[in-house]
């Protein structure tokens, strides 16, 4: 539909409750006042009242918005009739992994500076892999039931050893922590390099042998994010920081 510019007034019905406040109401007035609406707003204020508009007008839900007397709908209606990307649930993303990535790199570069006074440094380089590694077990950790699922799709070991899927994101997390304190790198190493062989192992045959098209457990359960590349990634960076790491502290110091 070709919006009249002249007519820039919509209708937004949305629950306004002493003990709820529809955040998609929320989300739909922002939407239409950035699109130089003026918005009627309209508070359903009770449970009753909801219900009530909701058979008038022959819909489930609320938030309802109208513009020019035509029905649009909730907020997905909404940002797809102004041309935007609606999130779809179970579409693949990458977004995920790049946040943590971006807040790891950035973290990095915040302690470098905080230790040494400049960002450029090896130490920032260590740390941006050592603090990739805990967020990303963390994502895993939140939910160790749903990730150890997902990840008997693909491991190889864990499909041998279940419970290895529960140790993971465990063994994860402590190889991270120690890496980016430079303590207790007898035990960081071995673990991280364990766990970053499996992984690369699996991760190669289930993708690049097998075909096969799945899910990648490396930012949780829930995860939306394809196996390959990026799971890849992190197995291969935890191999990479296990040789790296004795190497810096017993031969360069």
């Amino acid at each position: 539909m070709t919006l009249d510019q002249s007519a820039k007034t919509a209708q937004l019905y949305r629950m306004v409750m002493p003990d709820h406040l529809c955040p998609y109401g929320l989300k739909s007035k922002d939407l239409l006042e950035r699109q130089g609406f003026t918005v009627e707003d309209h508070h359903l204020k009770t449970r009753e009242a909801t219900d009530a508009f909701q058979r008038e007008h022959g819909v489930d839900t609320t938030p309802q918005t109208f513009i020019d007397g035509r029905r649009i709908g909730g907020y997905d209606d909404l940002r797809a009739h102004f041309g935007k990307e609606v999130p779809q649930e179970d579409e693949t993303s990458y977004k995920p992994v790049i946040a943590i990535f971006s807040v790891a790199f950035l973290m990095a570069l915040a302690v470098s500076w905080a230790a040494f006074g400049t960002v450029l440094t090896v130490r920032a380089l260590e740390w941006f892999i050592a603090i990739s590694m805990t967020l990303l077990a963390v994502q895993k950790l939140q939910d160790v039931e749903s990730f150890s699922t997902m990840f008997l799709n693909y491991d190889l070991l864990a499909r041998r050893q279940v419970r290895y899927g529960y140790v993971y994101p465990f063994g994860e997390a402590l190889a991270g922590i120690l890496m980016i304190a430079g303590a207790l790198i007898w035990v960081a190493v071995p673990v991280a390099l364990f766990i970053g062989t499996v992984g690369t192992v699996s991760v190669f045959k289930a993708v690049y042998i097998d075909k096969r098209e799945l899910k990648c457990a490396c930012v949780g359960g829930s995860s939306n994010v394809p196996l390959g590349f990026v799971s890849l990634t992190e197995n291969l960076m935890m191999i990479v920081m296990a040789i790296w790491m004795p190497i810096r502290m017993y031969w360069l110091g």
